[in-house]
Formats: C-alpha cells, structure tokens, sequence
C-alpha cells in the first residue's frame, strides 16, 4: 500500500534572487517543469533571499531552483540556504542553482548546500532527471 506522500506531485520554486533582472532561464526552466508535471511556484523577480525563504516554507516545496545571472550567487545563495536551515526546511528541500556560473564558484555553493548547479547548454532533460532521481520525500 502506498502512502499519499509518495504521489504527491514534487512542487518546485523557481526563484530569481536579487537584482537580477533576466528571467528568460527561469521561464523556460519553469514551463520544462511544468511539462514534466511538476507543481510550478514561479517568485517573480527581483526577491530579497527572505522573501524566497518565505515562498519555499510556506508553500511546502521539494525543490527550490534559484535562477541567478547577476554574480551574486556567492552571496545570495548561502543566505537562502541558512535561511531555509533556519526554519528547519533545509533537509526536505533539494537546492539546484541555474545561470552563468564560473567553474572556481561551483563547489562553493555546493559546499554551502547546493545539490547541483547547472550552466547554459543544460538539457531540461538533464534537469528534469536530476530532480526526479534527488528530490527528498
């Protein structure tokens, strides 16, 4: 007998952090998600790190994409990350970083938590693998 929690739909939020105001990633991402028949939470743009926090806890998410562009990944990922081990939500949360990423950045934001972080030239495919083969339950 299966429990309700095994089919219940994985819920994503994709969010933009910060001053960055490019979104096409984040859409495209967004509609790849939602194709594949995942619950989509899209933020908007321009987010303070708490106010993704926020969006994550309250609407109970299994994964949390944050789309960034701007360079600040180093700065606003982690306050994401502590905030969401703040409210206890962490554990249950798979954190996936997409955008412009140089390589020396990489095992900085995983080391903070970042499950994995994905670049231009990311199948959705590949995305879509990962969260489904990842995401806590």
């Amino acid at each position: 007998m299966s429990t309700g929690q095994e089919q219940r739909t994985i819920r994503c939020l994709v969010a933009k952090v910060g001053l960055d105001g490019h979104d096409r990633g984040a859409h495209v991402i967004a509609r790849a998600f939602r194709d594949a028949g995942f619950e989509v939470i899209y933020s908007g743009l321009h987010r303070a790190p708490e106010e993704i926090v926020q969006a994550a806890v309250q609407e109970d998410v299994d994964v949390l994409g944050i789309s960034i562009l701007s360079g600040a990944h180093n700065t606003l990922v982690p306050k994401v990350i502590e905030g969401l081990k703040e409210y206890g939500a962490f554990e249950n949360t798979l954190v996936l970083v997409g955008g412009i990423i140089p390589d020396e950045d990489r095992a900085e934001l995983k080391a903070a938590g970042v499950a994995e972080v994905f670049g231009p030239g990311t199948s959705m495919q590949e995305t879509i693998d990962f969260v489904r083969e990842n995401v806590k339950r």
